[in-house]
């Protein structure tokens, strides 16, 4: 398997509000960025959202270092806590259902094809990579119409 390394970034202008999401793909030599926009959504949706669309964007199984500043995403995957609310038919506790479930599940899937390990990052404290996908998040906030129309269609 190829060891690919992802950075992910998500950015919301108000939460809710309009949300971008930044990833940067790395494979030896090679770099791929993406990005994306959503009208009306949340940071941790954002957060989510580019996890998966760096990983939907790996043409076969891959062992990937994936690297988030969102704790709650990295956190949910390292602590079990996703698999557990998967296990539990999405309820957090007793009382309270698991929010985004519909990114969870797509996330959790793709953790079955590709070998994966999270890493946490500070966010906004000088990393390149993780400056960049914050960039991107903000760009695509910043300018919708010039987002990638297939991108558009996945966030529908």
């Amino acid at each position: 398997m190829k060891d690919v390394i992802i950075y992910t970034d998500g950015a919301c202008s108000g939460n809710p509000g309009p949300g971008g999401y930044g990833v940067v793909l790395i494979h030896k030599n090679h770099r791929r960025e993406l990005s994306g926009y959503d009208p009306q959504t949340t940071n941790n949706r954002m957060e989510m959202l580019a996890a998966i669309m760096g990983l939907e964007a790996l043409k076969e199984p891959c062992h990937v270092a994936l690297y988030s500043d969102s704790k709650y995403l990295v956190d949910a995957i390292q602590k079990g806590w996703a698999k557990r609310w998967q296990q539990k038919n999405w309820m957090r506790n007793k009382k309270d259902p698991a929010l985004n479930t519909d990114l969870w599940e797509r996330l959790l899937a793709l953790l079955n094809i590709h070998q994966v390990t999270f890493h946490w990052v500070k966010g906004h404290a000088g990393n390149p990579e993780n400056e960049r996908c914050d960039m991107l998040a903000r760009e695509a906030i910043a300018n919708p119409a010039h987002e990638d129309k297939k991108v558009q269609k996945l966030l529908q």
